[in-house]
């Protein structure tokens, strides 16, 4: 299994707020983008901090995606 952000990018285009403006709200560290865009995993406050920032629920900003390797 792997995570996927891909709602949460999709979210950010809804409410029309930039990745960059929701980093520097959120004070979230470019090296954690970094790991947002590759759909690498964050560290869970991080993912709470993005929900209470979008009004939102986890499940909202990201999903488990099953893999061909397994």
């Amino acid at each position: 299994m792997k995570i996927s952000y891909k709602k949460m990018w999709i979210l950010l285009v809804e409410k029309e707020i930039s990745p960059a403006t929701m980093r520097k709200d959120l004070n979230i560290a470019t090296g954690t983008m970094t790991k947002l865009r590759r759909n690498e995993e964050v560290a869970l406050s991080v993912l709470l901090r993005i929900c209470e920032y979008l009004d939102c629920n986890i499940g909202d900003i990201c999903d488990a995606v099953r893999t061909d390797a397994e």
